[in-house]
């Protein structure tokens, strides 16, 4: 399938360059047609997946800016050279929502400016630091402390009569990470929210550039924490595609057993948090309790409760010989979980709270390109698992649940549904899982090689572009979180909604900051 490739080469001609020997395809164009490329392939239905810059100035080759984008099963990356004096290039804004936020980091931290972005601000980067100062360039040095400088963020203001701003955060009850909230209300009603993130920026894409291929991808583990199999299983792909590392099959099946454990628990975990934020404290400590026996398995079983660096480049570090054990957790559970499912039904305080709330329509779910729970409780189909499957899952059905009333309540149904099919698939993988080593040596890759890979973690599409360097290093680590494009529509979602509910909109989303403050 080219569908995407075939657009811009009809449009381009000779000045789309495709490199067929790269996966997926990449295709360079002109600076200056950078955004006219998007907007072709906008016209050809593709959601732009992510937007990023590489810095090749130690090579004479200055910068370069890519985008992802994706139609189905197609990936295509765009890529276009910038100059190492001066590197601009025609924003993408006005042709994707999510570009907003993407071209803001690329300023704040490589200094590649997007001409037209109607937003000049810092994001990640914060306003005390050094306007020259770009972390993710070749020439920053890591090891020195940064000046501070004097810097106000600029916030977006609501005016008018009876209007009122509320700041949540970025210190917030209990142990979830920091992040700053800022509404604009008129009574009860949300007619604005602004957020500001970047509290738990860590420079992981910059520690990236340090380290070894195969130890790397323990920093990968620790993007994210509760999706440390996710991420990962894409860092390895993405180096395994590289090197065209074989993977042992039952170490494919081993890692969709993990993918699929990590999803269960962190969905039992949302339901119950859900609920407890409609007051509706039962279900969180029931949820809770199965989830604690899941996690209990996990450390009995691989060694670690999130199976935390059991995925390695070339296969996984823990096999398995109790079979029934998992098959008599998962009795229990489906059980248990199905009772709890009734209960939630039959509340009627708690369906007034959930049903209704925080809806985001399928068209700004299409138009912020989300991903993943939020996507498909909007009507949009969007799986890696099942539209770009990758080993096993391109021998296992996976039936995804797509819902399209796009409110609080379908987000957690749609959780309901992917447990019982997680259940499902567990169930087929423990029945057929194939005999074979569990890893092969993956090795390191050549100078200039490039690697993609997309896994569907349990909050949605996770995506990671390896690029080496001259001497066959780390040159780039591009991570995309699926709570980079999923915590914009946030916003969109709580318009119009009283300002007691954002509490049960965010929880539906519930994006990860440290996965999007990298």
């Amino acid at each position: 399938m080219k569908k995407l490739e075939d657009a811009l080469r009809a449009a381009f001609g000779e000045d789309a360059i495709a490199d067929e020997n790269r996966t997926p395809v990449t295709v360079t164009v002109p600076a200056e047609r950078f955004a006219e490329a998007a907007k072709i392939l906008k016209d050809s239905s593709a959601a732009l997946c992510a937007e990023w810059s590489v810095d090749d100035t130690d090579s004479g080759r200055g910068f370069s800016i890519y985008a992802c984008y994706r139609d189905g099963g197609e990936y295509l990356i765009v890529r276009a050279a910038l100059p190492q004096e001066n590197p601009q290039f025609p924003s993408l804004v006005k042709h994707y929502v999510p570009a907003y936020r993407f071209e803001r980091r690329l300023r704040s931290l490589m200094g590649v400016i997007p001409l037209g972005s109607p937003d000049g601000r810092p994001w990640i980067k914060f306003e005390d630091w050094p306007e020259d100062a770009w972390p993710l360039r070749k020439s920053f040095d890591a090891a020195k402390a940064m000046p501070r400088v004097e810097g106000q963020y600029a916030w977006l203001k609501a005016e008018g009569e009876g209007v009122y701003e509320i700041p949540v955060g970025p210190v917030h009850a209990g142990i979830i990470e920091p992040g700053h909230f800022r509404f604009q209300a008129v009574g009860e009603t949300i007619i604005n929210l602004e957020e500001r993130l970047g509290y738990v920026h860590k420079g992981i894409e910059k520690r990236f550039e340090s380290m070894a291929w195969e130890s790397a991808v323990k920093l990968a583990g620790r993007v994210s924490g509760d999706s440390t199999v996710a991420h990962s299983i894409a860092y390895s792909m993405a180096l395994e595609s590289m090197v065209q590392c074989c993977v042992p099959v039952r170490a494919q099946w081993l890692r969709a057993l993990f993918l699929e454990r990590e999803r269960i628990a962190n969905h039992l975990g949302d339901i119950g948090a859900i609920c407890n934020d409609a007051a509706f404290a039962f279900m969180l400590y029931q949820c809770t309790r199965l989830k604690e026996t899941m996690l209990g398995t996990n450390h009995k079983l691989f060694g670690h409760r999130f199976m935390m660096d059991r995925v390695i480049p070339g296969g996984v570090a823990a096999d398995i010989n109790a079979k029934n054990e998992i098959l008599t957790e998962l009795d229990f559970i489906g059980e248990d979980f199905d009772r709890l499912v009734r209960i939630y039904e039959e509340s009627s305080s708690l369906e007034d709270r959930v049903r209704n709330t925080g809806i985001l329509t399928p068209e700004l779910a299409a138009e912020f390109c989300t991903v993943g729970v939020v996507a498909r409780g909007s009507g949009l189909n969007v799986d890696c698992r099942v539209h770009s499957p990758y080993p096993p899952y391109d021998s296992i059905m996976v039936k995804t649940p797509v819902l399209t009333a796009g409110d609080v309540h379908t987000r957690l149904w749609v959780r309901v549904e992917e447990i019982r099919e997680s259940i499902r698939i567990i169930r087929r993988i423990l029945k057929n899982i194939p005999d074979s080593g569990i890893v092969a040596n993956c090795g390191a890759p050549a100078a200039g090689a490039t690697g993609f890979a997309a896994v569907e973690g349990w909050r949605g599409e996770i995506i990671y572009w390896l690029q080496s360097g001259q001497s066959g290093q780390i040159n780039r680590c591009m991570v995309r979180d699926p709570s980079s494009v999923n915590w914009l529509a946030l916003e969109q979602a709580i318009m119009g909604n009283i300002v007691p509910d954002f509490p049960l909109c965010n929880k539906s989303f519930n994006q990860s900051y440290s996965g999007h403050d990298l």
